[in-house]
């Protein structure tokens, strides 16, 4: 693919660049776009918001917010520029937080060509015309799978793989991990019997083969997305009940790294063939709670502890796990890798950028972009940065 640079003040942007799921193009953080630490920010719009955890999506001019309104769980494109609603897509919802947090959905929204992929708090999964918000299909995952409610609801944000759909569902009966038609929502293959925790599948080339990487309450998980052979299972998890597994897996080259908390720690494993064995591993390194760490030239970088405790911002080393630097009590977060940057975006609002350097942590540039908490990852694309809030979406321009 060729990419045309078209400069925005400071902020050098791929060409028509989408964020169209969960952790944008790659899923694994990275905006193709470069900054430059002179800019200046302004916000374009600001509007409310449904309830809900489910960051935006951006593809092809529309931002796509999934959120709960009363008793429904709601799609919406809305213009990029403006804010303004383009199409609607609803449904019955009717989810219950045990520990008293949002009941809107968990997922962000994956598009795929013409068509939207939602998936609900309660585990309803749709299809949507990315046009006009038609519903092509839905498949309740409770009915069709015996998916368990566990403690925070449905939350994998679906991967697109050739004509199928990989879903981290963690269903009864060999359903734990699944791949359904992206077309007709029809099940194509099942397995394992792993509870679902709340990690996303990647889809990635290692040693010349298409891998879904999955990260199920029990652990990794290398499956075939063709034809759900698993090829290894690496257990990483709590001993506790209270293991979530949440942070989707890094994979770079013929190394995945993973990482939770509770006591779990990261690990880094190298793939030969139908086997997984770990390089290093700890709780000492980089202990992800809900946040993804993102990679650039052999480091790491993200947030360390339990969100409740005060997290610390840390640079690891990846191939050794070494920590090259930590900002204790930085608070959690989540971090996004722009260029030869870092934008940090605090759950108290505050948005900070840094130079991703092991050589130490130096925001450049501090702005406040909400002001009320902030857990959903915020979404990049053509030179704006969208920010969720469970109660306001914002669109910020970068200059």
């Amino acid at each position: 693919m060729r990419f045309v640079f078209v400069l925005l003040g400071s902020w050098a942007v791929a060409g028509g660049q989408d964020w169209p799921q969960l952790l944008g193009p790659g899923r694994n953080g990275a905006y193709g776009g470069t900054w430059n630490g002179k800019g200046s920010f302004s916000r374009v719009w600001k509007r409310d918001a449904g309830a809900g955890f489910a960051g935006a999506a951006v593809a092809s001019g529309r931002v796509l917010l999934f959120q709960r309104v009363g008793g429904e769980e709601v799609l919406e494109s809305i213009e990029p520029g403006t804010g303004k609603t383009q199409w609607k897509f609803a449904y019955p919802a009717g989810y219950r937080d045990d520990f008293g947090f949002s009941e809107g959905p968990r997922a962000v929204p994956a598009v795929d060509g013409e068509f939207v992929y939602v998936y609900g708090a309660e585990g309803t999964l749709s299809c949507v015309r990315l046009g006009t918000g038609q519903r092509v299909w839905q498949v309740d995952a409770k009915k069709e799978f015996g998916i368990r409610k566990e403690f925070f609801g449905a939350a994998c944000s679906p991967a697109v793989s050739g004509d199928r759909l990989l879903m981290n569902i963690g269903g009864a009966n060999g359903a734990g991990v699944v791949a359904i038609d992206k077309k007709t929502g029809k099940t194509l293959w099942k397995a394992l019997n792993d509870e679902a925790g709340y990690s996303s599948p990647v889809v990635a080339t290692i040693g010349g083969q298409m891998r879904a990487i999955f990260f199920t309450r029990e652990g990794l998980v290398d499956a075939d997305p063709s034809s759900g052979r698993v090829r290894w299972q690496f257990k990483w998890r709590a001993r506790q009940a209270a293991s979530v597994n949440a942070a989707v897996p890094l994979v770079a080259g013929d190394e995945i790294f993973a990482s939770a908390s509770y006591g779990t720690g990261a690990v880094l494993l190298k793939v030969e063939g139908d086997k997984a064995k770990p390089v290093w591993s700890g709780d000492d390194s980089l202990s992800n709670h809900y946040a993804t760490s993102v990679v650039k030239d052999g480091y790491l970088y993200g947030f360390h502890g339990r969100q409740e405790f005060g997290q610390a911002l840390r640079c690891v080393e990846w191939k050794t796990g070494k920590v090259k630097w930590s900002v204790d009590g930085f608070g959690a977060g989540t971090v996004t890798l722009a260029g030869d940057h870092l934008f940090v975006l605090r759950e108290d609002g505050e948005l900070q950028i840094a130079p991703a350097s092991p050589k130490g942590y130096k925001a450049v540039k501090k702005v406040k972009v909400a002001e009320e908490q902030v857990r959903p990852y915020p979404a990049f694309s053509n030179g704006r940065m969208y920010v969720r809030t469970e109660h306001t979406l914002s669109a910020w321009r970068i200059d």
